[in-house]
C-alpha cells in the first residue's frame, strides 16, 4: 500500500490549500477533520467537495481528542508524514470557550504525536502561531525569541504544542517542524477573520467593529505563501543542530531533530490600509465604529523570516494590494454577490 501525508484540519482553510497542493503535485492524502459548527460546516464541506475528485485524496471524519479513533487511523494506514493543521482556532473564541482549546489543541495534538511515534514517520510539520509572541513587543517577532507570556488561551495552547513536539522529537527521534502562522487570508478562508467579516458587512451596508481605533497592525499572510511555505518545510525533515549548546539554548533550533519557523509577509500593515485596500475593491466605503483593542489582542504582529528564508530557500512576499482582490473575488463567486 502506498504511503500517504495524513492532513489533519483537511476541510479548514488552511487545510484545504495544503492538501489540494499534495494532491495536485501526485501525493497520496488522507484528510481528517471533524467538520465542528465553529463556523458553517457548509463552508467546510464546500472545500472537501474540492478535494473529493482527486484519486489519490481519502477524507475520514473523526475528532481529534478521541484516542481510540486516532490510534486505528494511525494503525490502519501508512503514514509517512504528517501535517498537522486540525485546531480550535480564535483568540476571542478562547475567552468563552477555554474547554475547547485544550480538548483540540491540546490532548487532540497529544494523540497525534502518539500516532507519529507508532507509525515512526518520517516527519510531523504543525501549526503553531503569531499568538505566541503574546507580551513581546521587539520587532519584528523573532523565533530566537523566548515566549513565555501569552495573553490568551489559544496562544498558551500553541506553545504547549511546541513544547510537546520537542519532547516527543527528543525522545523518540521525530523530526518535528512548528510553522508559526501570522494573520492568513485569502480564498476559502474563515468566516470569523477579520477580511471576511469586513467584506460581508461592508456589502451589506452594516457597520464594522474596528479595534485599537483602527491603529492595529497585522503581519496579514497571503494563503498561498503559507502553502509554500508549508510545503517546503514538510519535504526538509528537521535535524539536529551540531551547534545548539545547553548552555546557551536558543528555543528555534534544538539537539533533537526539532525546528521553527515563522511564516509571515513580514511587512505589518495597519488595519485602516487593510480596509483602504478592502474599500477600493469593493467600490464601497466602510461604516466603521472605532472600539478599543479587545481582551486577548496583541497591537502588532511582525514576522522575522530570516530563517525561513535560509534553511527553505522562501519568503513570502504577496502584497495585499493583491491577495484582497483574489480574496473579494472568491468571495463574491462563493457568496452569489
Amino acid at each position: 500500500m502506498e504511503s500517504s501525508v495524513l492532513v489533519t484540519g483537511a476541510a479548514g482553510f488552511i487545510g484545504y490549500h495544503v492538501a489540494r497542493r499534495l494532491l495536485e503535485r501526485g501525493d497520496t492524502v488522507l484528510g481528517l477533520d471533524n467538520l465542528n459548527p465553529y463556523y458553517d460546516v457548509r463552508l467546510k464541506e464546500a472545500r472537501l467537495a474540492q478535494l473529493t475528485p482527486f484519486e489519490r485524496f481519502r477524507f475520514l471524519k473523526h475528532d481529534l481528542a478521541d484516542r481510540s479513533a486516532m490510534e486505528e487511523v494511525f494503525a490502519a494506514h501508512p503514514i509517512s508524514r504528517v501535517v498537522h493543521l486540525g485546531a480550535q482556532a480564535g483568540v476571542r473564541y478562547s475567552l468563552t470557550n477555554p474547554h475547547a482549546y485544550v480538548d483540540s489543541n491540546v490532548t487532540g495534538f497529544l494523540t497525534v504525536l502518539e500516532g507519529c511515534r507508532s507509525r515512526k514517520v518520517e516527519h510531523l510539520v504543525f501549526a503553531s502561531s503569531s499568538s505566541v509572541y503574546g507580551g513581546n513587543t521587539r520587532m519584528p517577532f523573532s523565533v530566537q525569541d523566548n515566549v513565555d507570556h501569552p495573553l490568551s488561551l489559544y496562544a498558551a495552547s500553541k506553545k504547549a504544542n511546541e513544547l510537546m513536539a520537542h519532547s516527543y522529537a527528543h525522545l523518540y527521534g521525530i523530526p518535528c517542524t512548528g510553522l508559526r502562522f501570522f494573520t492568513v487570508y485569502g480564498p476559502w478562508g474563515r468566516p470569523d477573520m477579520a477580511l471576511f467579516i469586513f467584506t460581508k458587512a461592508i456589502l451589506e451596508g452594516k457597520p464594522i467593529q474596528v479595534f485599537n481605533f483602527g491603529k492595529m497592525q497585522r503581519d496579514l499572510t497571503y494563503i498561498d505563501d503559507i502553502v509554500e511555505g508549508v510545503i517546503r518545510t514538510l519535504d526538509r525533515p528537521a535535524a539536529a543542530d551540531p551547534a545548539w549548546c545547553g548552555d546557551r539554548p536558543t528555543p528555534a533550533g534544538s539537539s533533537a531533530p526539532y525546528r521553527l519557523y515563522n511564516i509571515g509577509n513580514h511587512q505589518p500593515v495597519e488595519l485602516l490600509r487593510i480596509i483602504e485596500v478592502l474599500e477600493g475593491t469593493l467600490g464601497k466605503k466602510a461604516k466603521m465604529e472605532l472600539l478599543p483593542m479587545q481582551p486577548g489582542d496583541v497591537p502588532a504582529t511582525y514576522a522575522d523570516i530570516e530563517d525561513l528564508a535560509r534553511d527553505v530557500g522562501f519568503r513570502p512576499d504577496t502584497p495585499i494590494e493583491v491577495g484582497i482582490p483574489r480574496f473579494v473575488e472568491w468571495y463574491r463567486e462563493y457568496s452569489g454577490v
